[in-house]
């Protein structure tokens, strides 16, 4: 097997697909608009159908909406005749995904639906079909060519579906303006869940700060950067933020100043060389904020304050990796 002639088969896939997806986008309309105000107005939950490949995509729609804030259920169509249409309430809203838009197992159970006085959405590859042409909205998701060469395996089109899907999620999450906190609140566990919930306040050092005032010098500055993990912090008579003196700011100026410099510099007041206006973190903010901010600017250790900005803690990188909120 020729290696390039694998991966130009695998990039035929990718290409298939983006260009169905563009088309999509470039057809996505009023209906669409339609969908997400119907679900978003109704009292009910989402309930997502589908058979074969089509089943599966429908499980991972509805496993998207339910995590971000419009609770859905999956039912099958074969098992919705044997019992499980008890799920089913009169204010939900059904989503009936096909390729077809024919498939019998689906229009049979969209019979059952209108018949409960379910309000329906088709995700349909023709909307022309019979499921197009009997729901309430159709969203259209149709495909030139499925990825396959023998253009028969579902491909492109069950991508396409679950793209709509997506799209109706994420539309529905700003609509009813669902917040990371609430993400928070419904994804408890795992890395996830730590970097929604976990603050700065969870982590940050709160007694024996490495705080200066007045005239402190580099003397000062020095001791206690050694003391307390590498920061010392100058505050004014209010006990704000006033500047930041770091264990690498320290290391810098004694190289500047040659092999005397570590004597030279000790009688240096710490307010004309410490960092002025320092990069700062808010007491109640997420750690993995911080961390993303602390990475990116290159520092291990940050002042938190508080809403008159007063300081009250510390917040070191190490203790924010410990913490698994990054």
């Amino acid at each position: 097997m020729d290696p390039k002639d694998i991966v130009a088969r695998g990039k035929r896939v990718v290409r298939l697909e983006a260009e169905a997806l563009a088309g999509i986008e470039d057809r996505m309309g009023d209906e669409f608009a339609r969908a997400v105000v119907l679900i978003a107005n109704s009292p009910g939950r989402v309930i997502v159908c589908g058979v074969g490949k089509s089943g599966l995509i429908g499980r991972k729609i509805a496993a998207t909406l339910t995590s971000t804030g419009t609770p859905a259920s999956f039912l099958h169509p074969v098992d919705s005749v044997h019992g499980d249409l008890g799920i089913v309430g009169r204010d939900d809203v059904a989503i009936l995904i096909s390729k077809s838009g024919e498939s019998d197992e689906l229009l049979a159970l969209l019979a059952h639906l209108k018949g409960f006085g379910v309000r329906t959405i088709a995700i349909t590859g023709d909307t022309g079909s019979a499921l197009a042409r009997n729901c309430d909205v159709s969203l259209d998701a149709a495909v030139r060519e499925e990825a396959c060469p023998h253009d028969l395996a579902p491909t492109t089109s069950t991508t396409a579906a679950l793209v709509v899907g997506d799209a109706l999620a994420v539309a529905l999450l700003q609509e009813k303006g669902f917040q990371r906190e609430d993400f928070a609140r419904i994804h408890p566990g795992g890395a996830l869940g730590r970097q929604l919930v976990v603050r700065v306040d969870d982590i940050m050092l709160r007694e024996e700060l490495p705080v200066l005032t007045g005239g402190a010098t580099m003397r000062e500055a020095i001791v206690m950067i050694a003391r307390r993990r590498g920061i010392a912090i100058m505050l004014d008579d209010q006990q704000r933020v006033e500047g930041v003196l770091s264990a690498g700011d320290l290391s810098k100026m004694i190289e500047r100043g040659g092999s005397d410099g570590g004597s030279e510099i000790l009688p240096i007041p710490v307010r004309t060389v410490m960092t002025r206006n320092p990069k700062l973190a808010r007491s109640g903010e997420l750690g993995s904020a911080v961390a993303f901010r602390m990475e990116t600017n290159g520092i291990v250790a940050m002042p938190v304050v508080d809403d008159r900005d007063a300081l009250v803690g510390v917040v070191h990188l190490h203790d924010l990796l410990r913490a698994r909120v990054v």
